[in-house]
């Protein structure tokens, strides 16, 4: 069994999540990596690749890609022959590299938002341009804005780029909303890049995730899907990921892209990554089954309160929290003040809102959650709310 109960030191490893309020007592529940150690199989495997002593440049092998190919055969019942692949340090530099190779610059590449904050500067890192289109909120759901999207589309709008499942709002998009996407970016003749690295992170059992380009050949063939085990795995920081692309020109056009400007994959990367495709054992489920609980712990403290709502999260560790009754115009610095370090909803282009990563050990949670209690009814108090 694994022991997510554990609160583990991260002061003074480098951490960028911890070390963001060295020296003050402020709580981080903000950049999206998790406080669990990573599991056991992981931890193994890279010991015994450590004890081998050599390190050098390193591709990923034969039975790396079959260890891929056959968790996306199992997970996704999706088929995908080994020539497909490109291997990337990176989810990040595989979206911007999707940007790079969608159109010439200039070109437009749209977005729902909010949306996990790399996006939005992924445009203009290619010299494209970004399309922002607001998500709407219906009865209880975020869900895309087709006719908005329709209203915004040009001829130079060249990709969309898809967060599924989404960040920060938890959405697992339904087969009818990616098949509609799908549909809308066939008739358009765009490209679609889906960011699917929260896949494996499903917090409702009745709702899976499904990749866009699993659903038709026309869409594969328009497509760009990336991959990565370091979110449910919690290595982030042995960064490794895979973009599966279909369309051999597409394919071509995308490696040509990141030319002299992406790196290597570290070994010990691609030595974690095997191991989480061939050996994941339990961990999945007890990680989804202990962010379950977490998730529940929160979303408890949140509808007990004046002035903040928050719609459960379908996947991922983070809860997307309203908080425009409240009326607090610095919510970074608002609720440091109180101890408790969160990502503001305006970096994401979703101003009142902020995201609370709950990927945490229960005592950790417990105490962020008084932190935020005190300082709502602070607030709350002086609104009178």
């Amino acid at each position: 069994m694994i022991d997510f109960d554990r609160v583990i030191d991260r002061t003074n490893t480098g951490s960028t999540k911890w070390n963001k309020y060295s020296g003050k007592d402020i709580l981080p529940f903000w950049v999206a990596d998790m406080d669990f150690a990573a599991p056991p199989q992981v931890l193994a495997a890279l010991k015994q690749r450590i004890e081998h002593g050599i390190f050098g440049y390193t591709r990923a092998s034969d039975t790396l890609s079959d260890a891929f190919l056959s968790w996306l055969l199992k997970e996704y019942h999706w088929e995908v022959p080994a020539e497909w692949l490109v291997w990337l340090p990176g989810v990040v530099p595989g979206f911007n590299l999707a940007c790079r190779s969608a159109g010439v610059p200039g070109d437009g590449v749209m977005m729902s938002v909010p949306v996990y904050y790399p996006f939005l500067s992924a445009p203009e890192n290619s010299s494209r341009k970004a399309i922002y289109v607001e998500k709407h909120l219906v009865n209880g759901r975020w869900e895309m804005d087709f006719e908005s999207m329709e209203a915004l589309y040009t001829k130079r709008c060249k990709m969309f780029l898809l967060c599924n499942p989404h960040n920060p709002t938890g959405r697992i998009y339904t087969r009818e909303e990616l098949s509609q996407l799908a549909e809308f970016c066939i008739a358009k003749n765009m490209l679609i890049c889906s960011d699917e690295i929260h896949c494996s992170i499903l917090l409702d059992k009745n709702k899976p995730h499904l990749p866009i380009a699993s659903l038709s050949n026309d869409i594969a063939q328009q497509s760009i899907t990336l991959y990565s085990p370091t979110k449910a795995f919690n290595i982030p920081g042995l960064s490794c990921a895979i973009a599966v692309i279909p369309n051999k020109k597409l394919r071509l056009r995308f490696e040509n892209s990141y030319a002299g400007l992406i790196s290597g994959i570290s070994p010990l990367a691609l030595t974690a990554t095997e191991t989480a495709f061939t050996n994941p054992g339990s961990w999945i489920k007890d990680l989804g089954d202990y962010l379950r609980n977490n998730r529940g712990l929160l979303q408890s403290a949140i509808d007990a309160l004046p002035g903040v709502s928050a719609i459960p999260a379908e996947a991922t560790y983070l809860a997307w929290i309203d908080i425009r009754e409240l009326q607090i115009k610095n919510p970074g610095a608002y609720f440091e003040s109180f101890g408790l370090g969160l990502s503001v909803g305006k970096q994401f282009m979703g101003d009142g809102y902020v995201r609370f990563n709950f990927g945490c050990p229960r005592k950790t949670l417990e105490e962020g959650i008084k932190r935020f209690q005190k300082a709502v009814l602070a607030r709350a108090t002086e609104l009178g709310v």
